[in-house]
């Protein structure tokens, strides 16, 4: 097999060849590394590279299958992790040059658990500063670049994971998401990328940014491979608290292809905001298959959606501030200026503005269960417009000009706030070739629903199979 179409086979496919043998992981492994050395000089997906280990261990796997020792359908399949994932034995540096040296003793939960189900770690991909920023830009390290027009951003925070998958450079990856940081970059990358219901993934061996809306999460080529993903990874960890004691599904049993009298609901609020005229008919032709695949559509009301941004930006600052507190006072100066002054900014957040921004979290988590008694799914746009230019700082989103951030973030923060789950899967891609993202979120612990969702859409259209010209 021609190693490009390797490179690009998702793992749900890839997983059966493997396991039948017509082609071992040492293959899947050098043929990605090959790809990573092609592509690494352009797109600079990654802060670092365990080409040695990633052999040495695709080796063992295939030594493993051979004695009928499978392990499952991730066995032998190459990841990459977003450089916030501890493993033990590699570089940490949360994508600041402060923590360039540090080496973790110990790996995270979610790693432990993706080592078990026999993945291959490529490598540690690149991200923002401690994760706090959403264009996928980094002073430290360079910035990472669309597959699709490298002189377009990725998204971000987890911008070098999603760039690594949507090259062909790994099968697989795992990034982190607190107010957008997975589903931004898989809708401006061309991925399916799920950010779970909070407490779903542990957190554990993880660098925190705002421990009340991290959330780890799967980023990859298909709906199927995030579900094959959540089946390895979710589940109780007494290490994180956080984490629920629901029972964990079998998540792939929901990818049934079957929508018929599936309640979507859209809000009427996504397209009130600022929205680009392309990604606006992109995302309706979405919801429109949806309907005609059996879905039961309608415009719903969402009064607090414009109040999550502000409410989720409050408690975010006091958290992230509140963990680099010393940092900032001792090393302030060894930050990228955009990360320093949202920390700085932290500090000046008095008690009652965060009392305040509880309680109205409460509200709004309130407001958003009742929502959605009446609908299993909330459907809208991921992002208002497409990959803008790497360095832009204002973008204009139809007639108005906006920050990137308050433009990239604006559809993804009222699900951070909440902590319920949703999902981007692609939808469209604009004249310029660049891609879009339709988003789907669900009730907490609704990952099936929207898996199903996601799926049955997926596979009604084309796009996930088309690759970037790189």
């Amino acid at each position: 097999m021609d190693k490009t179409e390797i490179c690009y086979l998702p793992a749900s496919q890839l997983s059966g060849l493997i396991q039948r043998k017509e082609i071992s992981p040492v293959e899947v492994v050098e043929a990605q590394l090959a790809r990573i050395e092609a592509t690494e000089p352009t797109l600079n997906s990654f802060i670092t590279l365990t080409s040695e280990q990633a052999l040495a261990d695709a080796k063992t796997a295939e030594e493993e299958i051979q004695a009928g020792k499978y392990r499952g359908p991730l066995h032998g399949i190459p990841i990459t992790l977003k450089d916030l994932y501890y493993v033990k034995g590699i570089r940490n540096t949360s994508g600041s040059r402060i923590f360039h040296d540090f080496v973790p003793d110990f790996d995270s939960t979610l790693v432990t658990k993706l080592k078990d189900a026999g993945t291959i770690i490529l490598g540690k991909t690149n991200t923002h500063q401690f994760a706090y920023g959403i264009t996928g830009e980094n002073p430290d390290y360079g910035d990472m670049h669309n597959p699709w027009n490298p002189e377009r951003i990725t998204g971000g925070s987890s911008g070098g994971s999603a760039s690594s998958v949507a090259s062909g450079q790994s099968t697989l990856t795992m990034g982190s998401d607190t107010g957008g940081s997975i589903r931004v970059p898989s809708s401006l990358c061309g991925l399916a990328g799920l950010k779970p219901t909070y407490g779903r993934l542990s957190r554990y061996g993880l660098t925190a940014l705002s421990w009340s809306q991290d959330h780890p999460g799967p980023l990859a080529r298909t709906v199927a491979d995030c579900a094959l993903l959540m089946n390895a990874t979710a589940g109780h960890d007494p290490k994180d608290p956080a984490t629920s004691l629901a029972p964990v599904p079998d998540y792939t049993a929901a990818l049934t292809g079957d929508l018929k009298g599936l309640r979507v609901g859209v809000p009427k609020e996504f397209f009130e905001a600022p929205l680009d005229p392309e990604v606006e008919r992109a995302v309706r032709r979405a919801i429109d298959v949806l309907e005609e695949m059996g879905a039961l559509v309608k415009e719903v009301a969402w009064p607090m959606y414009r109040y999550a941004t502000p409410i989720a930006t409050v408690i975010q600052m006091a958290e992230a501030t509140s963990y680099h507190a010393d940092l900032v006072r001792n090393r302030g100066s060894e930050y990228a200026t955009p990360v320093r002054l949202l920390l700085e900014a932290g500090f000046f957040l008095s008690a009652p503005q965060l009392n305040r921004a509880q309680q109205a979290r409460t509200l709004f988590v309130n407001q958003s269960l009742e929502l959605l008694e009446d609908v299993d799914v909330l459907a809208g746009p991921m992002t208002p417009i497409t990959a803008h230019t790497i360095g832009a700082t204002e973008v204009t989103v139809g007639t108005t000009t906006m920050t990137t951030r308050a433009a990239l973030t604006q559809y993804t923060r009222p699900y951070n706030l909440s902590g319920f789950p949703a999902i981007s899967v692609p939808c469209g891609f604009s004249e310029e070739g660049l891609p879009i993202g339709l988003q789907l979120g669900a009730r907490p612990f609704a990952e099936e629903t929207l898996l199903r969702a996601a799926h049955a859409y997926e596979q009604a259209t084309e796009r996930h199979k088309m690759r970037p010209a790189l």
